[in-house]
Parts: C-alpha cells; sequence; structure tokens
C-alpha cells in the first residue's frame, strides 16, 4: 500500500445512506452504543424492551450523541455467536422504532453480516459498522454500493498471525480490506476506519496504539475509535468494566488531539465533555 506523506484529514463529508451525510473532522463525533444483548461485556442485558432502547437513546442525544450504534450479538472475546435470525430479531425493531422516534440521528448497525446490514439499512440505519472489517462477509460492501451506506471497517487480530509492529499490521489489514471495498465499488466518501482498539490487542499493543496513533492519518480516511470501557483501560487504571468511563474519557481526549474524528463510547455524557475539553484546546492551535 502506498502510504502518503499526509497531515491529519481536513474536514469531509460522510457519505451515507438515505442522502444523509455527516462532517467529520471538526468538532469530533460521539457515537453512542445501543447493545440489544444479553451479554455484552459491560451493558448486556441493560436494555430488556424497546422502551428501554428508546428511553437510552433519548437520553444519549441529548448528552451530545451524533450517531448510535446498535448492535444484536456481543463481540466480547468469548462472547456467544448467533445466527442471523437470532441477531435481526434483536436489533430490527430497534432500528425500526429509533428510526421513527428520532428521524434526525444517524443511524448505524453493528454486524459483520451482509444480510443483516441490509435489512437494517432497510429499517433505517445509515452506516454499516463491520467489526471484521469486510474479511469475514465481503459482500457487506456489496451492501454499502447499493444502499449508498457509510462504512466502517474495522481492524481485527483475531483469527490471524499478526505482524509484530502494531502500525505495519494497521496497514497490512486494512490494505486488504481497501482492496475488497475497491472492486465492490465503494465510494472513499462513504468510508471511515477504525483501528480496533481491544480486538486481539493486549495492554502494551493498545497504549502502543495509541501513542502512535497519528501515523494512521496516512491511511488517508477519517478514523473512528472504539476504546470505550475496554480491558486495557482497566489494566491502567485497575477499574471494573463498569467503572471505566473516566478512563474512558482520558483516551477521548488523547485520541482527539492525535486526530480521530469519532468517538464509539457507552457513557456519551462524561466523553462530550472530554471531548468539548480537547477540541477547544484544538481550536487554539489554529487561531
Amino acid at each position: 500500500m502506498t502510504r502518503p506523506d499526509t497531515d491529519r484529514p481536513a474536514q469531509r463529508a460522510w457519505s451515507l445512506a438515505h442522502g444523509r451525510e455527516l462532517v467529520l473532522g471538526r468538532p469530533g463525533l460521539l457515537m453512542g452504543i445501543l447493545n440489544v444483548t444479553p451479554d455484552s461485556f459491560s451493558d448486556g442485558g441493560e436494555l430488556a424492551g424497546l422502551d428501554d432502547v428508546l428511553a437510552r437513546a433519548e437520553a444519549m442525544i441529548g448528552e451530545g450523541a451524533a450517531i448510535l450504534d446498535i448492535g444484536g450479538e456481543s463481540t466480547r472475546p468469548g462472547g456467544e455467536a448467533v445466527d442471523a435470525a437470532v441477531e435481526q430479531a434483536r436489533v430490527l425493531p430497534a432500528m425500526r422504532a429509533v428510526s421513527e422516534k428520532f428521524a434526525d440521528t444517524i443511524l448505524s448497525i453493528d454486524t459483520y453480516r451482509a444480510d443483516t446490514a441490509e435489512k437494517a439499512v432497510e429499517a433505517g440505519a445509515h452506516v454499516v459498522n463491520d467489526v471484521w472489517g469486510l474479511q469475514r462477509e465481503p459482500d457487506i460492501a456489496r451492501v454499502a454500493v447499493s444502499t449508498g451506506a457509510g462504512l466502517c471497517i474495522m481492524h481485527t487480530g483475531r483469527e490471524r498471525e499478526k505482524l509484530a509492529d502494531v502500525i505495519e499490521d494497521q496497514f497490512a489489514y486494512f490494505e486488504r480490506s481497501l482492496e475488497i471495498a475497491a472492486r465492490a465499488g465503494v465510494r472513499d466518501a462513504q468510508i471511515v476506519l477504525d483501528p480496533g482498539f481491544g480486538f486481539a490487542k493486549d495492554a502494551d499493543e493498545n497504549f502502543q496504539l495509541m501513542a502512535r496513533f497519528e501515523a494512521l492519518h496516512a491511511l488517508g480516511y477519517p478514523l473512528l475509535v472504539g476504546t470505550s470501557r475496554k480491558r486495557f483501560i482497566g489494566h491502567a487504571t485497575g477499574r471494573d468494566a463498569k467503572q471505566r468511563d473516566v478512563g474512558t474519557a482520558a483516551t477521548t481526549a488523547l485520541l482527539r488531539a492525535a486526530g480521530a474524528a469519532v468517538f464509539r463510547v457507552h457513557d456519551v455524557g462524561v466523553n462530550h465533555d472530554a471531548l468539548a475539553i480537547a477540541d477547544a484546546v484544538l481550536a487554539q492551535k489554529t487561531v
């Protein structure tokens, strides 16, 4: 892969399904996590029905979430896999309900299945968030082309041999994912990349990835990060999963300073404040 000597990307429009778009670059944007799962690592089983989903969605929007990410299968280490029918029974009613009540909010479907992605976009999703980076079901790229959905391509170290250097491994993985996207005809304006904090990465690898994060701008795409409540934050703080929101906010501020554009979080309020401070400092650097 050619690695252009680029600075942090300037503001750019992220092209989404249903004729929508988001401007990425400044200010940073928050993506609130809505897990309709019984076993997610920090919030599994909290949303028992659609009333709970809608109440959580409303709270997150009120706290500053620009995007809501709805997922129906836990991706935690050791999480129980479910089939497409179970996943869709969880996410599609939630997607429809949230889309109908909060029509102005951008919605994302957290799935690696092309069939689920396609049905979720029909139900109101604007973005497909694929934690396998098109490499489990490459047909997700076709869904992005046919629907115009925004596409979040995530890096993972699962089920493969990683390169020793964390940044080299990012480039190697994304080279393959972006080739899949290009062959399918996905436009660059639809793509955001996620370096996949916590996905088959130990604490040192996660902190190395944070420390060297700016190198990822050479990929040429906006960057989304999902550090929220991850194990490496607990490694540094000694906190259990539900007590890691302050630690998460610290990573949000640091990664915003390093140029990340979108932040996928459980606690929108505390991360909103961290992001506001980081953006205020960044604004002074351009004065």
